[in-house]
């Protein structure tokens, strides 16, 4: 049989193998030696009434062995030439739609605007080093595009766990640790994901799949009837394909607007604006812990929201243990973004946090509401914005005490950003619509995390790439996007999706879509 139990201890980490099966024994009620294992299902923490408590879940297995943690392998076929589909990206959506068409021994030929994990390593150094960005390599575009540097955190809203399983069960099969097969939230770090990426591009290459780096896709050719026929390069190089998945990840908005202008139907939708708050992690620590950490219990996490006139504030992407990375596209643009490597053991614990902006927010001068790419041109202006008021691309920082006060902030804290920062005035130049609903948040946040508001925590700014500000309409049926026949779009690209195992399950969805109109 088996059993849940819970173990409240004080002394997390410490415990013995032979010590946690005598509780389990003395909580069943059965000796000892009956129990052949007890599995850690889920740790909680109890700080409150001045006492650090840790609750722990097991599994007590009596009198029969646990089920080995079962993956189903990919089993792929042998591409057909004769049956090909173009994947524009190589984010987790664009490789995972590669996997799934290999299942039916349909060819993917994924064309990516940047480099290899390799090359790409060397061009993200560049803007540290030289304050400089690569249109082509950077935190977003490159292979595993921005998937590869976001943290790995494997988390989504799906309940679906056989789902999910598609996705964590790849990646474990290609070298992530076991652990993320049963972590309710489980993080690979992105110390270790362009390994990982790197063979899955491998594994699609076996099986006969093409991968062309620094490839940009700059046109759709269509026949008479509208159904897309193949792409053209940016090198003028023309690829044949009966159907064309787009997975270009958030951050193409050059490619949202060659769509339009093919014809392809895409709508405004809400995203979220704000800024990356970096606070030392002793002091999240300490807030969370109730400054009773005993050293095991790993850096950590929150998750704080409010609702502030009708527009939902709150934290995205925690990074405990984490640093903040620049994440702009573009020279003339500063945007930010936080990761985390596998130990989650830097100095410093980040999120962002940010105000919902739905298009009847957005000026008049972008386009207003009516317009499909309005949202995309004020994320532009406030990347803009930040680089006029940065060096380089050193972000415009505030501490957060001085923001909240709106006084200037003499001198920043150290901060884990490599380009550097400068003192900036965000509480004046952010729109006043996210400013203040942020100021309201931040002391609000502060009766749920005594210290939370603190002047020892810096916002950098700008984040804007939570999620994509456009959808590309798709036919709820076929999943074919609305005007053009043979085009479909997956990922967070789409505005379908948002995160690793949402556009890589995005991207099986759309694959399978696509291989039954080819096999039929």
């Amino acid at each position: 049989m088996v059993q849940n139990i819970t173990i409240v201890t004080d002394q997390y980490g410490k415990e013995t193998e032979e010590q946690i099966r005598a509780e389990a024994a003395s909580q069943l009620g059965v000796e000892q030696q009956r129990i052949s294992a007890v599995l850690l299902i889920k740790k909680s923490i109890d700080a409150r009434r001045g006492k650090l408590k840790v609750n722990l879940r097991y599994a007590v297995y009596v009198d029969e062995q646990p089920p080995a943690v079962s993956v189903k392998p990919l089993v792929l076929k042998q591409a057909d030439p004769s049956k090909s589909v173009i994947i524009i990206g190589s984010g987790p959506a664009g490789l995972f739609a590669a996997l799934k068409l290999l299942e039916s021994g349909i060819k993917p030929i994924i064309l990516e605007r940047g480099p290899d994990v390799t090359a790409r390593k060397r061009d993200i150094a560049m803007i540290s080093r030289e304050q400089r960005v690569n249109p082509d390599s950077n935190y977003c575009f490159g292979e595993g595009g921005a998937g590869t540097y976001s943290d790995g955190k494997l988390y989504t809203r799906s309940k679906k766990r056989g789902e999910i399983s598609s996705v964590t069960g790849v990646l474990y099969e290609h070298g992530a640790d076991e652990r993320i097969l049963t972590d309710a939230h489980p993080h690979i770090g992105t110390d270790k994901l362009g390994d990982i990426v790197q063979k899955i591009r491998e594994r699609i290459i076996s099986c006969g799949g093409e991968v062309h780096f620094s490839t940009q896709v700059m046109g759709i050719t269509k026949d008479i009837h509208k159904n897309v026929t193949g792409v053209i390069t940016d090198e003028g190089i023309g690829f044949p394909a009966k159907a064309i998945i787009a997975a270009t990840g958030h951050s193409a908005g050059d490619f949202y607007e060659m769509l339009q202008s093919a014809g392809v139907t895409i709508e405004a939708k809400p995203f979220a604006v704000g800024v990356r708050v970096e606070h030392p992690r002793t002091l999240i620590d300490s807030i969370q812990y109730h400054g009773m950490n005993p050293g095991t219990l790993g850096a950590a996490t929150y998750t704080l929201k409010a609702q502030v006139g009708e527009r939902g504030v709150y934290s995205f992407c925690m990074c405990p243990g984490g640093i903040v990375v620049p994440s702009a596209t573009d020279d003339d643009q500063i945007a930010v973004n936080g990761m985390s490597p596998s130990g989650r053991n830097t100095r410093w614990s980040n999120a962002a946090f940010v105000v919902e902006v739905t298009p009847d927010d957005i000026p008049a001068e972008f386009g207003g509401p009516a317009d499909p790419l309005c949202g995309l041109r004020y994320q532009r202006f406030l990347e803009h914005e930040a680089k006029e008021q940065g060096k380089g691309q050193k972000a415009p920082a505030q501490r957060m005490t001085d923001f909240v006060s709106h006084m200037p902030s003499r001198k920043l804290p150290e901060t884990s950003y490599a380009p550097g920062v400068v003192a900036s005035r965000l509480d004046l130049w952010i729109p006043g619509h996210i400013t203040k609903r942020l100021i309201k948040a931040f002391r609000f946040f502060d009766t749920r995390m005594h210290g939370f508001l603190s002047d020892k925590a810096v916002l950098i700014a700008i984040e804007t790439r939570t999620s994509s500000p456009v959808r590309i309409t798709r036919d709820p049926q076929s999943l074919e996007v609305l005007g053009i026949g043979g085009l479909y779009a997956a990922g967070e690209g789409s505005g379908y999706a948002g995160g690793i195992v949402s556009s890589a399950m995005d991207g099986q969805a759309i694959a399978a879509a696509v291989a039954a109109r080819l096999l039929q």
